[in-house]
């Protein structure tokens, strides 16, 4: 059954569409027409608006298009857009706000404490692994996906602590803890072990674990999380069995080896960004000891001649 059944709204999300663009013209304001009134502002680059620009665009893919939709009802589909929204977006999204900008927001009263013990790396690591493991437990995950409110707030609880998860790797703030070198490689590594028992667990399931993707009315109010309740009612729908062939087991650990693909496979494009730029620094080090060398040499030379 094609999923054109659920109409515009549930497949195109227009109000979420035009929540992600008025916070992109908010950037703009105050990164470019309103930066006058930060101390310390600079222009805004080109590759931080770009970057911005695609972390807004990729949110939207992932929770604004069919394939928000399909996640309701493809398990396999939900740990695409997991892995999406927590490992790919959250660093683009830090990368593409300016630094000024990111230390005048950090520097507010209400802001510094919490974000300075919330982005210490080790726990920063351990609660973003808590969050989304705790999270795809069955019966919190079914409660969870069943009410509107709550899955929104844990959706941003999950999307901010992939932001203070990521923040040792990517920012460039002076005074703010940075990972470098071989610690950055160690801490993206720990990551990708600790989500491994979790990952494990469905992909080695004997059974379907949710039943938010198994028992039809479950399933049917966890998608009026994205389609409008008068449009389900007409529609007589039974369970996700009508829009797929695989079986809810071969769904749920196709779903955990997505997850662990799209996390290997964004961990070693940053890995291999780690270590170019470790590589490049070694070798920036190297020219300047090098550099140093010879000028060391030429002195001791004209000291010579001249003694």
């Amino acid at each position: 059954m094609p999923i054109s059944i659920f109409g515009f709204q549930a497949l195109w999300s227009p109000v979420y569409l035009g929540v992600l663009v008025l916070i992109t013209i908010l950037y703009f304001l105050v990164l470019v027409k309103w930066r006058g009134k930060f101390k310390e502002s600079e222009p805004l680059k080109m590759k931080e608006a770009g970057l911005f620009v695609s972390a807004m665009v990729l949110l939207y893919a992932v929770k604004g298009t069919p394939i928000d939709l399909l996640g309701h009802i493809l398990f396999s589909m939900h740990m695409g857009q997991m892995a999406i929204m927590l490992l790919l977006i959250p660093p683009l999204f830090i990368m593409g706000i300016p630094t000024w900008a990111w230390r005048a927001f950090i520097n507010l009263p209400i802001v510094n404490p919490i974000f300075n013990f919330l982005s210490r790396p080790m726990f920063a690591l351990i609660f973003f692994t808590m969050v989304f493991s705790f999270y795809h437990i069955p019966l919190i995950f079914d409660f969870v996906k069943q009410g509107i409110l709550l899955h929104g707030i844990v959706n941003i609880i999950l999307f901010v602590s992939a932001i203070f998860y990521w923040w040792p790797v990517v920012n460039n703030l002076e005074g703010m803890y940075k990972f470098h070198g071989l610690k950055k490689l160690a801490y993206l590594f720990g990551l990708s072990v600790t989500l491994t028992p979790a990952c494990a667990l469905i992909i080695f399931g004997q059974n379907p674990f949710y039943a938010t993707y198994t028992e039809g009315e479950a399933w049917l109010q966890a998608m009026a999380l994205c389609v409008p309740s008068g449009t389900l009612s007409q529609l007589g729908l039974s369970g996700p069995e009508m829009f797929s062939s695989m079986s809810t087991l071969e769904d749920q650990r196709t779903g955990g080896i997505v997850m662990k693909v799209l996390q290997e496979l964004v961990f070693t494009v940053f890995l291999w960004l780690v270590f170019y730029e470790w590589l490049r620094n070694e070798n920036d080090n190297a020219d300047e000891i090098t550099a140093k060398a010879l000028r060391d040499r030429e002195l001791m030379a004209y000291h010579r001649h001249n003694a």
